[in-house]
């Protein structure tokens, strides 16, 4: 049986990005495959393509979810409906059920109800949540970046498909794409799939238990159209752009028909995907490189093997690729015969 801390490993804190590069298409990846890892650029995963292929990105839009109120540093995480939001603030002990906050712009925030692992639940007071955030939030960079958001991550921290709002983190994997490399994806003869899954706070945090049976995944919604999930049931392969698309595939992979690989889904899903897990939905991903004894690299290890990700972390090491939201990627096919839990 494995546990949390089979999945630790050192990572230098020089090579955490804490900013983009210039140009979204100069980030490297690194190949894994069972015959060996290859150092390319982002520009070869177009050489990786088949016809047929399904290339399966998250479309959702991160939100400006980090704001003051009243000294506070609020970020917000989970809609519970148009008024109401559960918050992460740094003050949390600090603030009572009752209390009103106010923002910079005036709008006021009652504090419904707090929570040890959720923080505040939030109720604003406005007609548009997501208007007031426009003007007043920040973009919510993870805290390893350790540094205030920059009017430059307005833009960079966002996909360039970016579509409806509901992230309040990036998928990441999907930070290296430009306009240009979606058409060329298509032109070698694959389709693109635009899901959607937004992302939560739980994508940043650790696994704290050291059995994994005891971790309490965190929830995000999700949702993959009827006509959508065609597509990808009739895909040769279907390859995953990020943790957040391979998650939600495998969440719809749950309902489906024996024959298909994914069936249509509109709800949260929770699901923890760590060694042994069989994978009914995706072929390939492409992900970042990710925190250890996280959740993620948990995932990936179930993909490609545990064995195989530290190696090729340690390779990755040494070679000074740039880890996390705004680093470097890499490629990975799924490995039939994956580590026992």
């Amino acid at each position: 049986m494995l546990h949390t801390s089979d999945f630790d490993f050192d990572l230098p804190p020089e090579l955490i990005a804490s900013h983009p590069l210039e140009r979204r298409d100069a980030s490297r990846i690194l190949v894994i495959q069972e015959s060996g890892i290859q150092d390319k650029h982002i520009r070869d995963f177009l050489d990786y393509l088949r016809p047929g292929d399904v290339v399966v990105f998250n479309n959702s839009r991160v939100i400006p979810a980090r704001f003051d109120a009243d000294g506070h540093e609020i970020t917000l995480h989970t809609a519970v409906d148009d008024k109401n939001w559960w918050g992460l603030c740094k003050k949390f002990n600090k603030i009572n059920i009752g209390d009103t906050l106010t923002m910079v712009n005036g709008t006021t925030i009652t504090v419904m109800d707090k929570d040890e692992e959720s923080g505040l639940l939030l109720r604003f007071n406005c007609d548009n949540v997501f208007d007031v955030l426009g003007r007043v939030g920040k973009m919510p960079l993870p805290p390893y970046m350790k540094r205030d958001a920059e009017i430059a991550d307005s833009t960079r921290y966002q996909t360039v498909y970016a579509d409806p709002l509901g992230s309040m983190a990036a998928p990441t994997a999907g930070l290296h794409f430009t306009d240009e490399l979606m058409r060329e994806i298509e032109a070698r003869g694959a389709k693109i799939v635009k899901i959607t899954l937004h992302v939560g706070a739980g994508t940043w945090m650790p696994v704290k238990t050291e059995n994994l049976n005891e971790h309490k995944m965190h929830s995000e919604w999700c949702c993959i159209t009827p006509a959508q999930a065609e597509i990808i049931n009739n895909a040769t392969r279907v390859i995953a752009v990020g943790t957040t698309s391979l998650r939600t595939l495998e969440s719809a992979a749950r309902g489906a028909a024996p024959s298909a690989r994914v069936a249509p889904i509109c709800q949260t899903t929770d699901i923890f995907i760590t060694p042994g897990y069989k994978f009914r939905a995706v072929d390939v991903l492409l992900t970042n490189f990710h925190l250890p004894k996280s959740t993620l690299f948990m995932l990936v290890s179930a993909f490609s093997g545990l064995d195989e990700m530290k190696s090729a972390y340690a390779h990755a090491i040494a070679e000074k690729y740039r880890f996390f939201s705004y680093g470097d990627c890499c490629l990975l096919f799924r490995k039939e015969s994956t580590d026992e839990i």
